[in-house]
């Protein structure tokens, strides 16, 4: 008969097993970093005496490295509706979202089913929606004279482009609209030529001019001769630049003269100017609750950080536009979420998938299941944090009024050969002016996932086109 064990060791092995416990606790607790609650930021109408035409962080670069610096502005300061509350520009800036994700993922799928159709120059013009396509602009100088006007930046598309007189149909800009007769550099493009037929789906009027067509996922669009001009970034000209003389434009950028292309393919402005500086760019985005300094944008040498850590791009087949890159992993609080793999986003031979990285989406929108895993993640190690009701297209959200500060879990995405910790304020960010405060990431049905200029706050992306590498440096608005 065996005897059964006594209080004793009962009582050992209770505490032994309350110790193991204490020790596997311990070993994966959580990693948290402070938050230090902003309500959203009270509107600002940009003016263009605020920037001025002569080079200030990079003025030396300038002179020296044939390099340019630029101030950046967000879209909201250009609204003409300055009277808008927080709330409303908030509101706002999710609704071009949507529309501004549609026309990523709509390019992306057609280009990988290979649906994509020639244009028809000769259609009636679709009315559009008044969204923007992108969420930074700049100022710059247009022919010779310079014309300086605003022009809205983006990383998902190709074609420099801007309104130009006469206009069949502009939509309001802030300046008087561009004047080809007046500009002494003002060249055209003859149909048939190599430049022309660099366009996805060249035109040709009646006059044998090139004509070019960019259309957009709200139904906006803009059309008109492609051309040649030259312009001025501060005091630096870059001459013979293709754009689109848009003659036709359709509900695209309310305020903006137009649009200067930073995307990656064959007609974008960093590899048409990529002879004058190296093929490289980069930009540094302010958070706009925290600071009212602008962003800024640089072109050369400049703009590569020492310190950045880079990742090699990827390239799709089907299409050149986008800035694709490999995302291996997410980790909250120092831990690997489970469920998310480099599988979930990987590129495959059609183009479909993957994972870009894009100025003009804010909110960063990852494939279902890596969402709903690295939310689920977050909730729990954010359980200590009072929930709150979902807000537009967030589902994570919390109520922080009346804190002066709270601890949150640590969000790092794994890049390959590149790991990018991010602040707290670039993944838990306001929704009003009540201490509403949402996890700002989304999920999406599309294959596609894109990388968001909130995630992207604080840091220096840069774009070495010449190294196929995107770089990420740390606190690199200084």
């Amino acid at each position: 008969m065996v005897a059964p064990p006594s209080s004793s060791s009962s009582s050992s092995s209770f505490f032994f097993l309350l110790l193991l416990l204490l020790l596997l606790s311990s070993a994966t607790s959580l990693q948290f970093q402070t938050l230090i609650p902003h309500s959203l930021p009270n509107p600002t109408r940009f003016s263009p005496d605020s920037q001025t035409l002569t080079s200030s962080t990079f003025q030396d670069q300038d002179q020296n490295e044939n390099a340019i610096s630029l101030d950046l502005h967000h879209l909201d300061t250009l609204s003409l509706s300055f009277n808008a509350t927080p709330e409303t520009l908030f509101h706002h800036r999710l609704r071009r979202d949507s529309i501004r994700v549609k026309t990523l993922t709509s390019l992306a799928n057609s280009t990988a089913t290979g649906r994509r159709t020639k244009a028809d120059f000769s259609s009636s013009v679709i009315s559009g929606l008044a969204q923007g396509s992108g969420e930074y602009f700049t100022r710059i100088g247009i022919g010779t004279p310079p014309r300086y006007a605003y022009m809205v930046l983006d990383t998902g598309s190709d074609v420099v482009w801007i309104q130009c007189s006469p206009c069949r149909r502009c939509y309001t800009q802030s300046d008087p609209i561009f004047d080809p007769t007046k500009s002494k550099t003002f060249g055209g493009v003859a149909c048939g030529t190599p430049l022309c037929n660099r366009l996805d789906s060249p035109g040709c009027n009646k006059r044998k001019k090139c004509m070019y067509q960019v259309s957009y996922g709200d139904g906006s669009f803009t059309v008109g001769e492609f051309s040649t001009e030259t312009l001025t970034f501060r005091k630096t000209k870059v001459n013979n630049v293709a754009f689109g003389c848009g003659h036709d434009n359709e509900g695209l950028f309310v305020g903006a003269a137009g649009l200067l292309g930073l995307g990656r393919g064959k007609l974008s402005f960093p590899n048409q100017a990529g002879r004058q500086f190296g093929s490289k760019f980069s930009y540094c985005l302010v958070d706009r609750s925290m600071s009212a300094k602008p962003s800024s944008l640089v072109f050369g040498n400049a703009a590569v950080s020492r310190v950045a850590r880079f990742t090699p791009l990827l390239s799709n087949p089907k299409l050149d536009t986008f800035y694709y890159v490999g995302l291996m992993g997410v980790s909250v609080g120092g831990v690997r979420v489970p469920g998310i793999s480099s599988s979930l986003f990987e590129l495959d031979n059609a183009g479909n998938g993957g994972v870009i990285i894009d100025s003009g989406t804010s909110v960063t929108r990852l494939t279902q299941p890596a969402y709903v895993a690295l939310r689920n993640a977050f909730l729990s190690g954010a359980s200590h944090l009072k929930r709150g009701p979902n807000f537009s297209l967030f589902d994570a959200c919390f109520d922080l009024s009346g804190k002066t500060e709270v601890k949150v879990p640590t969000v790092v995405m794994h890049f390959r050969g590149a790991d990018v910790s991010l602040p707290a304020s670039n993944y838990l960010i306001p929704v009003d002016s009540g201490g509403s405060f949402c996890f700002a990431f989304a999920g999406t049905a599309s294959g596609l996932s894109i990388i968001g200029n909130i995630q992207q706050q604080g840091f220096r992306v840069v774009y070495d086109l010449a190294g196929s590498r995107v770089g990420f440096a740390a606190r690199g608005c200084a």
